[in-house]
């Protein structure tokens, strides 16, 4: 009888290469006894690994891998050769070895282990056939092809080391992670054996050690080049006390530090520091926009080198990509990940081998949330109890930086949401953080009216225009587009309606004019709040939540050059901001700066926390789309281990996919990458370029675009814009016909596209 195969390739020379079942099993259940070694669950991976293929130790299931490789002979002309499942045999024999919830835990992993993890009940939004009730009563026994002995009773799985509560997601997370080291293990030893020379590239990074060696020399070159002023030695400052606090034992940290205080480079010594001193094995950053990791990722790559930093995004281009680097955004083993929020947070909540893949990394590493004030309101509930739960079982050491330190210890106000336990300030005690934001003011904040009553935008634009330097910030597309139509013609326009590509260049001539000391005039909504280094002597801001109006300040007089302190004037318009969050923020900060009642503190840590605690109080739900529900047993039928692995996956969208769609535009280079995706449909290489060239829009603008026919569909479902009207050189995107520039129509003489 011959032995069972997992793996079948043909070379070039048509040689084929098997590659043993129990050699697979066995390889995969070191991998994954390893990875979940790190929280203490090293038999659990084990066994998970020898189960997880058992389906393939079949008669038909060996006879389809030899057909689906071409090795055999296909069945007679006009049948079919239908895919044949082999998770759930390995998921019904893990119940059957272990019955109960020990079964059922590993079950979830092993069934989900190509098409995800299920959820359990047929009656669940996303269950039916797909679910875990379903299948296991659609396994029947099968006849195994070999009589191997694993000898699973000698393995004793200790029940997980947690303590379950009303709301926790700990068993959910428990399980993801498991699920997160059996896929992982299994991508990885199928990667040793169908692509042996990419395996072989991975893990070859410099230690922590080596890289924290690298930034200390950088602080000392910094600190010889700098000049020796106020704002620099507050850097210093800030910076030695990140390295004073990375002895602490593990937990969660805060850094609050004013904006232009120095918190990326900071925060990454505090990070390598503490992991350096706790064998942590990576440091994982997370950012909000794309925008702040283009540029924080560039600060890390000049300190480490650019083969030291992998960046997980959407934006990062193939051509940027070693082989190395896109190996290691798989599955974050590199010692340095930068990666977005959105990519974060919903990696937590997947149910996607891809994207799960990572998440046992993510154990005994450092987390920096950067900005932490912006972890989306409406899934708070459900990420703070992730975030408990990875500091609490999982090793992770979590540091909130951000200018606006939100109120996350303590029960959440107006809720009955649980925060941190215990949060440590690495800047010191209250009075501490007040004193350093006062060594950092470099700007006065002001109201335009005291009586706080509305400025029309041709008043705010008049104001503009008598200014040589000055930055607008107003809180939505169509203010931002008006304003800036009242302008001077050289006004730059930034806004999320212009492709990153488009923004970049903006951004960039910004700066050089603001360094060159030449007139500049930029109308913006609040994408440039978000760790956008520009320096304006002048910044206007449009009523908004408190954290906004602080981040607007930190575009203002940043390095602090001015004889005088910058000024950031707020005005109230007629137009206030979107209904959501951004209106809810704006209603507490009406609770906090009142009309003829003079401008507060804004910058006093009390007031941030008085701003958070009106905001958290004004959200209807912390878990708007009942995530935490759905991934607590307790909270279900209690009896069958029932969770809502898919379900809960599909609702928590920090970017709602089905209100937006993305769209390709011919700014530049994207004219010509949309027509070579034309020419070469489903092209990786360039479908990641043409990220640099994109724009989200609402669902009704996209059709309201079809149907004019502006689009094309260039690829299954990925549509570009195909005329160049439609796309401002100085404004990006147009809606709206009356926006429509007659110019534009015209390119050196040309119609455009």
């Amino acid at each position: 009888m011959a032995e069972p195969i997992a793996r079948l390739l043909i070379d070039d020379q048509n040689i084929a290469h098997k590659q043993p079942l129990t050699d697979h099993l066995i390889q995969v259940a070191k991998l994954a006894e390893k990875f979940s070694s790190k929280w203490g669950s090293e038999n659990w991976g084990f066994v998970a690994g020898l189960l997880h293929d058992h389906g393939k130790d079949s008669t038909l299931w060996q006879n389809y891998l030899e057909i689906k490789s071409g090795y055999k002979q296909a069945p007679a002309q006009g049948a079919t050769l239908g895919k044949i499942p082999h998770a759930i045999y390995g998921a019904a024999e893990a119940e059957s070895l272990f019955p109960g919830g020990k079964g059922r835990m590993l079950a979830y992993c092993i069934s989900g282990h190509h098409a995800g993890l299920p959820d359990w009940s047929s009656a669940d939004e996303e269950g039916g056939k797909a679910s875990l009730e379903y299948q296991l009563s659609q396994a029947s026994k099968f006849q195994r092809l070999s009589n191997k002995d694993y000898h699973f009773d000698n393995y004793h799985l200790e029940p997980p080391n947690i303590q379950l509560s009303s709301n926790s997601v700990i068993l959910s997370l428990w399980i993801r992670m498991l699920f997160s080291a059996l896929v992982d293990a299994d991508y990885l030893d199928t990667e040793r054996f169908m692509k042996p020379a990419e395996s072989e590239l991975r893990g070859k990074y410099l230690s922590i050690q080596e890289l924290l060696e690298i930034i200390f020399q950088d602080n000392e070159n910094l600190d010889s080049s700098s000049p020796n002023t106020p704002i620099n030695a507050v850097r210093r400052n800030v910076r030695a006390r990140c390295l004073q606090y990375a002895d602490r034992k593990p937990g969660v940290f805060s850094l609050s530090v004013p904006t232009g205080g120095g918190k990326t480079l900071s925060s990454m010594n505090f990070a390598l520091a503490h992991a350096n001193k706790h064998n942590k094995e990576r440091i994982i950053y997370v950012m909000p926009f794309l925008s702040i990791i283009e540029q924080n990722a560039g600060v890390f790559k000049r300190v480490f080198g650019d083969d030291q930093v992998v960046e997980h995004h959407s934006n990062i281009e193939e051509n940027d990509k070693t082989t190395e680097a896109r190996l290691a955004a798989e599955n974050w083993d590199a010692p340095i990940i930068v990666t977005t929020a959105v990519q974060f947070y919903e990696s937590l909540f997947s149910a996607s081998p891809g994207r799960c893949r990572k998440l046992h990394n993510i154990a005994n590493s450092v987390i920096v949330l950067d900005e932490a004030h912006m972890v989306p309101l409406e899934y708070l509930a459900p990420i703070l109890e992730t975030l408990r739960a990875l500091v609490d079982y999982f090793g992770v050491t979590l540091l909130l930086s951000t200018a606006t330190q939100p109120a996350l210890a303590g029960e959440i106000s107006g809720h009955k949401t649980a925060g941190f336990d215990e949060v440590t300030e690495i800047m010191g005690t209250v009075e501490d953080v007040n004193r350093l934001y006062k060594a950092l003011e470099r700007c006065e904040i002001q109201m335009r009216k005291e009586d706080q009553t509305v400025s029309s935008w041709e008043e705010i634009a008049d104001e503009l225009q008598d200014l040589r330097q000055v930055l607008c910030i107003v809180s939505d597309r169509k203010s931002c587009r008006y304003l800036h139509s009242l302008m001077p013609k050289d006004t730059y326009h930034l806004s999320a309606l212009m492709c990153p590509e488009h923004r970049s260049q903006s951004i960039k001539e910004i700066i050089k004019k603001l360094e060159n000391n030449e007139e500049v005039r930029v109308i913006s909504t609040q994408l440039i709040e978000a760790g956008v280094d520009v320096d304006f002597p002048v910044v206007y801001r449009a009523f908004a939540g408190l954290d906004s109006i602080i981040q607007a300040a930190g575009r203002c007089n940043r390095e602090g050059k001015l004889k005088e302190k910058g000024k950031v004037i707020v005005f109230n318009t007629a137009s206030a901001p979107p209904i959501g969050l951004l209106r809810k923020a704006a209603q507490a900060t009406s609770k906090i700066i009142r009309p003829n009642q003079g401008m507060p503190d804004v910058f006093d840590p009390k007031i941030i926390e008085q701003f958070y605690g009106e905001y958290y109080s004004q959200a209807n739900s912390l878990d708007e789309n009942q995530i935490l529900p759905l991934l607590n047993p307790l909270m279900r039928d209690g009896k069958n281990l029932d969770v809502a692995f898919r379900t809960a996956s599909r609702r928590f969208r920090v970017i709602d996919n089905e209100l937006m769609k993305t769209i390709f535009v011919p700014h530049e280079g994207g004219k010509n990458l949309i027509q070579a995706l034309i020419e070469d449909p489903f092209n990786h290489s360039i479908l990641r370029s043409l990220q640099r060239y994109s724009v989200s829009i609402y669902e009704h603008d996209f059709f309201d675009l079809y149907r004019r026919g502006a689009l094309r569909e260039v690829m299954d479902g990925t549509y570009a814009l195909m005329s160049s009207t439609d796309y401002d050189k100085h404004v990006g995107l147009l809606l709206n016909t009356d926006e429509h520039n007659p110019e534009s129509y015209f390119q050196d003489g040309k119609e455009g596209l």
